[in-house]
């Protein structure tokens, strides 16, 4: 499986969430809601999630091996940051 595309929205209200993603994977299935959120040492990815009858939450799609979990988050946050350089320019 391939990451074909990521687009980043920033978001702009205070508070630790800094952006969303929506990842393309071999052009033809999307995920969107990825949040990125500034940890206390990292910026990090959670994935899309919903609230549960018992007030849980519970991720609607996520990665099943941590491999593909640190290549998703590195794709998203390497995005992230060059949307942020190109906003400084």
């Amino acid at each position: 499986m391939e990451i074909t595309d990521i687009r980043v929205k920033k978001v702009t209200s205070e508070g630790k969430m800094k952006a969303v993603a929506s990842v393309t994977f071999d052009n033809a299935f999307v995920v969107h809601d990825i949040k990125v959120i500034e940890g206390v040492e990292k910026l990090f990815t959670a994935m899309p999630s919903r609230r549960t009858p018992e007030n849980e939450f519970k991720d609607i799609a996520h990665p099943i091996n941590s491999e593909m979990r640190e290549m998703l988050e590195k794709a998203i946050i390497e995005k992230y940051n060059e949307t942020l350089l190109q906003e400084e320019e």
